[in-house]
Parts: structure tokens; C-alpha cells; sequence
């Protein structure tokens, strides 16, 4: 009988187990010994603050490759045809969004392995749930471009969308690039359009605050440096 590939929640920063996961998904990862993950050094950190009780060095720790073919995945999944269950980790948040443990997910439907997720944090359900912006449509777009003009095309484009559907949108950014990306929605959008900014969530300085582009252009902006952050949108129309 095939084992069952777990999808773990991993913390959003360093704060005790306690403050983000309950006690049977805890519990869930502290029965495995084998774990497949976006970050080795990560997944160490998060099985020190899980309290483990295995040794980290006898843990069998698995990552997954950067450009991970299916034929890969099957190698990674090959212990649950053998009945073992496996541990899928991501580097921060859950497993299978915003996250390339994704195809390894649908390779384990593909091979008939049991996939069962557990509670545990979410950013983006978080600050959607914080935003107070429309919680029945929405979308989530990853990471938008880099450079400028793009990245205000980008933003523009979203905007529209957003009016068109009356959709919430959800994006992220590299946390040292934050600032850059709040000064581009605040230059472009319009001044009615609502913006979420919901930083270092689940920590003790977590921040959510949802403004108009007009309100945000008239306050100071917040200290983003090197905090995780998403960013939410939703246009008036």
C-alpha cells in the first residue's frame, strides 16, 4: 500500500510552533523521518522549532531540484510506493502555492500516492482575510516584473482588471525590493484604487494596513526593508 505524501505548513519567521501551527499538524510532521523540501537549511529550522524528536542529522532530508522534471518528482515520491509517508516543506507558508513543490503534488495524484494537506499559515489567505478587500474574487499573480516601465505597466494592467472584475489582486515581491514596489503603486494608481499592505504576518511585528492610492500618497510609508509583505489591490471602478 502506497505511503502518504503530507503538505506541511512552515512558519512565516522565527516565532514559537505555538503562534501558527496547531497541535495535530504538528504532531502529523513529529511521526516522519523523511521530508522533501524547497530549502534544506530552512527545513532544519523548522524541525529544530518543531521539537523533532529525531536527531536532524538522521532525518532524511530531500530538496527538491530547481528545475524539477516529472521524471524527478518520481524519484522523490519512489519511498511511497513502498509505503513510506513523506513530509513536503516549503520554505515559508504552505506547500504547493507560490511554491514549486506543486508538480510534485500532481505527480503523487498521477501515481496514485495519498496527499493529505495540513492546517497551518498561509500569507496570502492571511492578508486577504486582513484586507478587508473582496474576499470572493481574487487572484494571485507571484511576482511581478522587476524593472521599470514593467513593473507600472504591470501594475496599470492589474488595476483594470481589477475594476473589470471587481477582483482583489494579490502579488509579492523580493523583500528588498518592497519599498521600490510600494512607490510604483502609489506613482500609478489611481486615487481611489485600495491597496493592502500586509507585512511580517504571524510575527510580533506584523503590520496590515489598507489605504486608497490618494490616502497612502498623503502618509509616510512603512519601513518594508527585508519583511515579507503582500501586496493586495482592488480598483473602484
Amino acid at each position: 500500500m502506497a505511503g502518504t505524501l503530507y503538505l506541511i505548513p512552515v512558519s512565516l519567521g522565527a516565532v514559537p510552533w505555538s503562534a501558527y501551527l496547531p497541535p495535530d499538524t504538528r504532531d502529523s510532521a513529529l511521526r516522519l523521518s523523511r521530508f522533501i523540501v524547497e530549502n534544506a537549511k530552512t527545513a532544519r529550522a523548522e524541525l529544530k522549532r518543531l521539537e523533532h524528536p529525531v536527531p536532524i542529522r538522521d532525518i532524511r532530508i530531500d530538496e527538491l531540484p530547481e528545475r524539477m522534471s516529472p521524471a524527478d518528482a518520481d524519484l522523490l515520491l519512489q519511498p511511497t510506493l513502498a509505503g513510506e509517508d513523506i513530509g513536503l516543506m516549503s520554505e515559508a507558508g504552505c506547500p504547493g502555492v507560490a511554491d514549486p513543490g506543486a508538480l510534485l503534488v500532481f505527480r503523487a495524484h498521477a501515481l496514485g500516492v495519498k496527499v493529505r494537506p495540513l492546517v497551518g499559515p498561509s500569507s496570502l489567505l492571511l492578508a486577504l482575510m486582513a484586507s478587508g478587500l473582496e474576499g470572493q474574487r481574487f487572484a494571485f499573480h507571484g511576482y511581478l516584473p522587476v524593472r521599470e516601465p514593467d513593473r507600472a505597466k504591470r501594475i496599470v494592467e492589474l488595476e483594470a482588471e481589477s475594476r473589470r472584475r471587481s477582483q482583489t489582486q494579490i502579488f509579492i515581491e523580493t523583500p528588498f525590493r518592497n519599498e521600490a514596489m510600494l512607490r510604483t503603486i502609489i506613482a500609478v494608481g489611481q486615487a481611489q484604487t485600495q491597496v493592502c499592505v500586509a507585512t511580517d504576518l504571524t510575527l510580533p511585528t506584523e503590520s496590515v494596513v489598507t489605504r486608497t492610492v490618494g490616502d497612502w500618497r498623503r502618509h509616510t510609508t512603512p519601513q518594508l526593508d527585508r519583511r515579507p509583505t503582500v501586496f493586495l489591490l482592488l480598483s473602484a471602478g
